[in-house]
């Protein structure tokens, strides 16, 4: 069974789901340098809990919208792993 969308995406439907893609990727990333393996395993499974429940959404502001929150909870995650260090 082929893993391609039965229907082709538009480019700005394509670029958006590239952009979904690499913040969810940066998300594992950041994820992975969590000291702890309880809060580790918690923010991972997490992570692809939001991501996976929101696969199917279709309306281009909901979308913009999970993106930005995506990206603040990507940054704040970003700060607090920066003030465990210091």
């Amino acid at each position: 069974m082929s893993r391609l969308p039965t229907t082709a995406l538009n480019l700005k439907q394509f670029l958006q789901r590239q952009r979904v893609l690499g913040l969810y990727r940066s998300m594992l990333r950041t994820i992975r340098q969590v000291p702890d393996e309880a809060d580790r395993k918690y923010l991972r499974d997490w992570a692809r809990e939001e991501f996976k429940r929101n696969k199917e959404a279709t309306n281009q502001d909901a979308i913009r919208m999970m993106i930005t929150q995506a990206n603040n909870h990507l940054e704040e995650l970003r700060r607090s792993l920066a003030l465990a260090r210091s």
